[in-house]
């Protein structure tokens, strides 16, 4: 069990890292080497031996291997990210680089995303330091850079230059999972990730006939570009079930008392109630048009008009999504991919799923551990390039009312400590065994 100084260092941790601004704006705009230095001075402190590595100046990761009991087990990669999203402080109640903690709270860009999890890894490993305690199986423990980009400056790096640091990996855990999800029945879901969809940036191009705005112009990029976005915003996928996802509905069907009605996914999201806000948004393939651009004078027609679309796919159907597009462009817009990720699943059958379930029933004897597929996805894709079966565990016992979901990406980003000592005595069992 982990001792008070771990769940204290948890505290302790998050609201010094949070206080390490390594915001990343896009387009190599970030350093994250402050707090992968941080990170790395605590592994030290715990008899470990962390190697910084970069790829571009300040673009810093940190890995470091735990020896295990048992050299014949596979290796277990424990990875957690260490840039944020950017966060506008007049828009908070407290500076969002402040780590204020507050009435049982910490506060901060970061609190949710994630480097709660790499404070509640740093605790864990350090506790076991202080105890002599050593995991069943060799645990990689990898701090990433630039995961709220393209994860080239982090674990994209780390995989295509760096695989023998994670040699004997075969499954991972990190980002987003076993949190309290509160179904609005009294009910605790604790919702483990075993699958992403995959990562389709677009960026559409129509062209057409440059001219002035008062004359007639039957080829008009901007109306060509307007004509296929429209398209895309309004079509209907059609349904697509992964495992993960038919895991997910059945469980969840039999928890809520209804028929499965795998045969009308919709009505059985109506009967879910909150719940069906964990599979509703990977029941289907997506692309949502978010940034236009296009002409520079009000009255000048222009030749090029651009758009981009936030696509995602689901395991399996990234042929259909490519088709789709294809279809929805038409003949006078161009596609193609500004950053293009995999799809994944994972097992929801394994021996690491039933161990991450124990840990989290042992602690929550009244919750619910179902698994979810991710609407979007993790560093557990580019870690996929080397065989690693990736999990979303992120464990945080959460009270009603606090919508954690929401808190990615969101203003006044917060985490209760209950939720953080909850994570590392979790974290503490299910990696001890794992």
């Amino acid at each position: 069990m982990a001792d008070q100084q771990a769940l204290d260092e948890a505290v302790e941790f998050t609201s010094g890292l949070i206080r390490l601004d390594t915001t990343n704006r896009g387009g190599g705009d970030c350093r994250e080497r402050p707090a992968a230095e941080y990170a790395a001075e605590r592994l030290a402190g715990a008899g470990l031996d962390p190697v910084l590595l970069e790829r571009t100046p300040g673009r810093t990761n940190v890995v470091a291997r735990v020896e295990g009991t048992d050299p014949s087990a596979d290796a277990l990669l424990v990875h957690g990210h260490l840039d944020v999203v950017p966060a506008e402080a007049r828009d908070w109640s407290v500076h969002p680089f402040s780590g204020e903690i507050r009435d049982g709270v910490v506060w901060g860009r970061g609190a949710v995303d994630m480097k709660n999890m790499d404070a509640m890894i740093l605790a864990v490993v350090r506790a076991w330091a202080r105890e002599g305690v050593r995991p069943r199986r060799d645990l990689v423990v990898a701090f990433t850079a630039d995961e709220e980009a393209s994860a080239e400056d982090g674990s994209g790096f780390l995989a295509d230059e760096h695989p023998g640091l994670f040699e004997g990996c075969t499954e991972a855990v990190g980002e987003s999972g076993a949190f309290t999800f509160h179904d609005g029945s009294g009910r605790e879901l604790y919702p483990i990730a075993a699958g992403e969809r995959g990562t389709a940036w677009l960026k559409l191009t129509a062209r057409g006939r440059a001219g002035h705005g008062s004359k007639v112009n039957r080829e008009n990029a901007v109306t060509r570009l307007a004509a296929a976005i429209t398209r895309i915003g309004e079509h209907e996928w059609p349904l697509r079930l992964t495992p993960t996802v038919r895991a997910a509905l059945t469980e969840l069907a039999a928890l809520h008392g209804v028929e499965t009605g795998l045969d009308d996914v919709d009505a059985l999201l109506d009967k879910l109630g909150p719940a069906a806000r964990l599979v509703e948004a990977t029941v289907r393939n997506s692309a949502n048009p978010t940034m236009l651009d296009a002409g520079y004078k009000i009255n000048v027609i222009p030749g090029e008009a651009v758009a981009y679309v936030d696509g995602r796919w689901l395991f399996g159907a990234e042929a259909e999504f490519r088709a789709t597009l294809d279809d929805l462009t038409g003949p006078d817009v161009t596609w193609e991919f500004e950053h293009r990720e995999v799809a994944l699943q994972a097992p929801v059958d394994s021996a690491t799923y039933a161990r991450m379930r124990a840990a989290v029933e042992e602690f929550a004897p009244g919750g619910h551990v179902v698994p979810y597929c991710m609407s979007g996805g993790t560093d557990a894709k580019q870690f996929s390039r080397l065989g690693i079966t990736g999990y979303g565990f992120t464990p945080l016992k959460l009270p009603e009312g606090f919508d954690h979901q929401a808190l990615f990406h969101g203003v006044d980003e917060r985490v209760p400590v209950e939720a953080l000592h909850f994570g590392v005595r979790v974290l503490d069992r299910f990696l001890r065994t794992a």
